[in-house]
């Protein structure tokens, strides 16, 4: 993961989110999430995860479920556990054997819009 100011949001296992949400930091999702997910850091989802969103993400680690598109600027890393039902975008990727990946791959190198913060006015 990257160093991003020590900011980490963290959704347990047990949990259920809905709605959509952008950060700033690392996103680490260990329950289940049902909106768009945007990150100038890193994403790590768990293995017991399930994500029915649109994921934009400045590296990512999946080992849960993730039903939606993923924009990758960086690194993308799809563990053994991983299954992903969308369209991906993405400048690198590693896929273990057992991952599951069913949609689109594009590796353009165009890079992502990654979410900038918002100031206060």
């Amino acid at each position: 993961m990257s160093k991003t100011n020590g900011q980490e949001t963290v959704i347990a296992q047990g949990v259920r989110v809905e709605g959509d949400f952008k950060s700033q930091g690392d996103v680490i999702i260990e329950g289940e999430v049902a909106g768009n997910i945007q990150t100038a850091g890193d994403l790590r989802v768990g293995e017991q995860s399930k994500i029915k969103a649109d994921v934009v993400a400045n590296n990512a680690v999946v080992s849960g479920e993730i039903r939606g598109n993923m924009q990758v600027g960086g690194r993308l890393e799809l563990t053994q556990s991983a299954q992903v039902i969308g369209d991906i975008t993405v400048d690198t990727l590693s896929v273990a054997p057992g991952a599951q990946i069913n949609g689109k791959i594009t590796m353009d190198g165009r890079g992502v819009e990654m979410p900038k913060e918002e100031s206060e006015t």
